[in-house]
């Protein structure tokens, strides 16, 4: 939304938004690129989500990232989402047009891309097969990403079969389910392994896979970024494998919705990542 006074507003919606890393992010871009704007965390309860939603266009805001637990609830009250939004089944993003509409979009799968393609810039999604473990909503943005991007050969292992089984079903003959017993053999052949699970997090266990058979060749890729670098990562990294955190997913989709908002590609600088380390 264009404002006569050049002062931009922007903001998470969640509850909680405490944690979220996304205000230093967007602040430290608009103090970067001298914009005149501010990005604020704006908890939501659950029940006034259609009240917040009217209240971004109501106060001027240009528009908002979503956070748990909106990602889904959102959709139906905005008047536009994107299809790779719809294929996910979740807005991340939300940008209030000029004409005072609302527009839903979801960047982590694409985020998640681009930091791939930042740690290896001659990455492709059909390079080879890929095994993703977990059939969250995380994951389905992974898929729907890796999808768009060109993948032929996802296999997903989770916890609870069904899930992954719904997956499968849902997106197509590019999608198989491996046995979460059988997760540790499965990373043999595999040119990408992500996980998309919270183990590894903290305060949670770490993610039990036995990488024993894991080629140095193989991308290795977390979506956790507290901490940067999980067990898993460890593990991979000293096998010879080049890895991945979350983090890079975090920036990258923040890039894309701070363009939407404020009309800049940013930059991901050494500064950027030294102010976020800072909050950890």
């Amino acid at each position: 939304m264009l404002h006569a006074n050049g002062f931009g507003l922007a903001g998470v919606i969640g509850m909680p938004v405490t944690h979220s890393r996304s205000p230093t992010i967007h602040n430290f871009w608009l103090n970067a690129h001298g914009l005149r704007g501010a990005y604020v965390p704006l908890a939501v309860q659950p029940e006034r989500l259609k009240d917040a939603l009217a209240g971004l266009v109501a106060l001027g805001f240009r528009g908002c990232n979503v956070t748990m637990p909106h990602k889904q609830t959102a959709m139906p009250l905005l008047d536009r989402v994107n299809e790779t939004a719809r294929r996910i089944g979740a807005v991340n993003t939300i940008v209030v047009e000029s004409d005072g509409t609302l527009s839903g979009f979801n960047n982590d799968g694409n985020g998640f891309v681009q930091s791939l393609r930042d740690a290896r810039p001659d990455w492709r999604a059909d390079e080879g097969p890929i095994l993703l473990l977990g059939a969250g909503g995380a994951a389905r943005a992974v898929v729907v990403a890796l999808l768009e991007n060109g993948a032929r050969d996802i296999r997903i292992s989770n916890r609870t079969a069904e899930k992954a089984q719904a997956i499968a079903a849902e997106f197509g003959s590019a999608i198989s389910t491996v046995a979460w017993e059988d997760r540790s053999a499965a990373v043999a052949d595999v040119a990408l392994l992500i996980n998309s699970t919270d183990r590894g997090m903290i305060g949670k266990p770490a993610l039990e896979i036995d990488l024993g058979r894991l080629s140095a060749k193989t991308l290795v890729a977390d979506l956790i970024y507290t901490p940067l670098e999980t067990p898993f990562l460890a593990d991979a990294r000293v096998r010879g494998c080049t890895t991945v955190n979350g983090l890079g997913l975090l920036l990258n989709q923040a890039r894309l919705a701070f363009q939407a908002w404020f009309g800049v590609l940013p930059d991901v600088t050494p500064a950027l990542i030294k102010a976020i380390q800072a909050t950890f």
